[in-house]
């Protein structure tokens, strides 16, 4: 009998986060979602599992040390290996603030949750990935973070103007290639996925497509197949320039 499959998407408890935990659950995973307020993920628990959807909770801010710690030591008491990590976490502090105004407390704090975070978490979880034999990270990146999209005047990336949170992603892309070249001979891919223009809290509802849009690229990359790529940078039309 084959073992089920374990994820992990964190800040899974609303938005895009939400939408990729349902789905892998609905391809037959065991997923944890990760969510740093208690009382707002066991909500959102308990609003998949009454679909009849095996969903857990993990209490985990990917902002501090000490809770990626403790929620790692968790996951490994209740599994011994888990096959899919979604860093999916991100915040968006000021869209108004022109770079040369925006504050070194909002470029850190945005830093430590849209950067650091991925890396906290990627370095925390390794061991349990390892064990899987093949594993998946996929990184939640955005088109802003490709230097291509946001100096190309015909794009839509090249009208936003976010030092800080711009300046995260396009770092989260080197971090993926560098855990890709790491982890490849362990079994494991890790990609960077750019969701699309989509409707979250995240700004104020004002993207283009649903959050169950949003999620299908990374569900995707979460899912592919022992041929599938490393190291990439992909888009709901396939790879995306650097």
């Amino acid at each position: 009998m084959t073992r089920k499959k374990h994820a992990l998407v964190t800040g899974a408890n609303k938005g895009i986060g939400f939408a990729i935990a349902k789905g892998l659950a609905e391809q037959g995973m065991t997923v944890w979602m990760g969510a740093r307020d208690p009382e707002r993920g066991q909500k959102a628990v308990a609003q998949l599992r009454d679909n009849g959807l095996d969903v857990r909770l993990l209490v985990i801010d990917v902002s501090d040390d000490t809770s990626v710690r403790q929620a790692a030591t968790r996951l490994s008491e209740e599994i011994d290996a888990f096959h899919v990590l979604v860093n999916n976490a991100g915040i968006l502090v000021d869209v108004a603030t022109p770079p040369s105004q925006v504050t070194m407390e909002a470029i850190k704090s945005t830093f430590d949750v849209n950067l650091f975070g991925p890396i906290r978490v990627t370095q925390a979880f390794v061991p349990l990935l390892k064990a899987a034999g093949e594993a998946r990270i996929v990184m939640m990146g955005s088109g802003v973070g490709s230097l291509t999209l946001i100096t190309d005047p015909t794009s839509l990336y090249s009208s936003v103007n976010l030092l800080d949170y711009t300046a995260s992603k396009v770092a989260l892309n080197a971090v993926t290639v560098a855990f890709a070249k790491e982890l490849e001979p362990f079994g494991i891919k890790v990609n960077v996925v750019e969701p699309g223009h989509v409707k979250t809290d995240l700004n104020n509802n004002t993207g283009f497509i649903s959050p169950e849009e949003g999620a299908l690229t990374a569900m995707k990359m979460a899912l592919i197949g022992s041929d599938g790529p490393t190291g990439g940078f992909f888009g709901s039309h396939g790879r995306q320039p650097w």
